[in-house]
């Protein structure tokens, strides 16, 4: 469980200093949820663990490619994981691909470009997701849910506008095409004061 941002960056730091224990020279990941909105300043609360997107794999000419997260991950990630949660008494699971399947159907276009990075340690590089993004995965993951949960706060949070809204939704259409899925984003979109934005749906 981590308290807010000071907690989370400490632990990033500590997983930087063991993964080089390890022998991992550069690990790059791109992250989003609580910790990363927590980092970047659009919310300040409790949140249990660091959502791990895909691990970045930069070629010799300055090409990426992301790679989706996988659980397992790679066994000195995991490895450097474990000790940190030890020291730290977190959670088993505190890095986590928990995300990762939006990977299957696409990442909103030119994410990279828009991705706030941050350097922990002498190895660890982390790209957290933009604000914009951010509004595309928490629409997307509180559509059908109860509206309690705590994606509907952070949505909120981030104050997204009809524009970002209208794009979110149009991209978590792509992954949920089903009339149902369509129906019920529209329903929430008209329930926090958006219905421009669903009648264009």
């Amino acid at each position: 469980m981590f308290e807010g941002k000071q907690q989370i960056e400490s632990v990033l730091t500590a997983l930087a200093e063991q993964l080089e224990v390890r022998g991992v020279m550069h690990c790059e990941m791109v992250v989003c949820g609580g910790a990363a909105l927590n980092i970047l300043g659009y919310v300040s609360r409790v949140t249990e663990d660091v959502d791990v997107v895909a691990f970045v794999d930069k070629k010799s000419d300055g090409s990426i490619t992301l790679v989706k997260a996988t659980k397992p991950m790679n066994p000195a990630v995991e490895d450097a994981a474990t000790r940190v949660q030890k020291d730290f008494d977190l959670t088993d699971n505190w890095l986590n691909p928990g995300p990762a399947s939006v990977m299957d159907l696409g990442l909103p276009d030119g994410l990279m470009d828009r991705v706030e990075t941050r350097t922990y340690g002498k190895n660890l590089t982390i790209h957290f997701l933009s604000r914009y993004d951010q509004i595309h995965f928490k629409l997307y993951a509180v559509v059908d849910r109860d509206r309690g949960d705590v994606h509907y706060g952070d949505l909120l949070a981030l104050k997204p506008i009809a524009e970002e809204l209208e794009k979110a939704a149009r991209w978590s259409m792509t992954h949920d095409i089903s009339e149902g899925y369509r129906k019920v984003l529209k329903d929430f979109l008209k329930e926090i004061g958006y219905k421009d934005v669903a009648d264009k749906l």
